[in-house]
């Protein structure tokens, strides 16, 4: 793990044009977010690219709340990764492999900012929980699209 960044990977067995769509629709971010706080897409765009701005109706220790996040990285069915008023972001990087399917990796990245804050807050160890149940929802999702 690199220095103040949470990641995990896992395998998909679907192309990456496929998970990127999933991905950069965020009327289908509550179907695989694995933390259990996103609920709903409250305004954006169907479809993510740089620059774009997307509202998330959330919940968190019971507490609902609104986010705004804007996609700060992209790379089409390569990398997506965007960020809200903090400093850290979430990042998707996609690489297909040779012998079929697509490695996943989903990066909590917090290195930006004040990194011990994150790690006071427990977010770390919080956030690789949840990357492991989000990067299993996407993979069914993905594998189920195909079917």
């Amino acid at each position: 793990m690199a220095k103040h960044k949470v990641a995990r990977s896992v395998v998909v067995d679907a192309p990456a044009k496929r998970i990127f769509d999933i991905i950069a629709t965020p009327a289908r971010h509550a179907e695989f977010d694995g933390s259990g706080t996103v609920l709903d897409t409250l305004f954006g765009p169907e479809r993510l690219e740089r620059g774009s701005e997307f509202g998330m109706d959330m919940r968190m220790f019971g507490v609902g709340y609104r986010m705004t996040n804007r996609v700060v990285e992209y790379e089409e069915d390569r990398l997506i990764a965007w960020r809200h008023f903090g400093p850290h972001r979430w990042r998707y990087e996609l690489d297909e492999l040779p012998g079929g399917g697509t490695r996943v990796t989903e990066t909590f990245d917090y290195s930006r900012g004040l990194p011990a804050f994150y790690v006071l807050m427990g977010m770390p160890a919080r956030n690789a929980r949840s990357i492991e149940l989000t990067l299993g929802r996407l993979k069914a999702a993905a594998e189920s699209d195909g079917a």
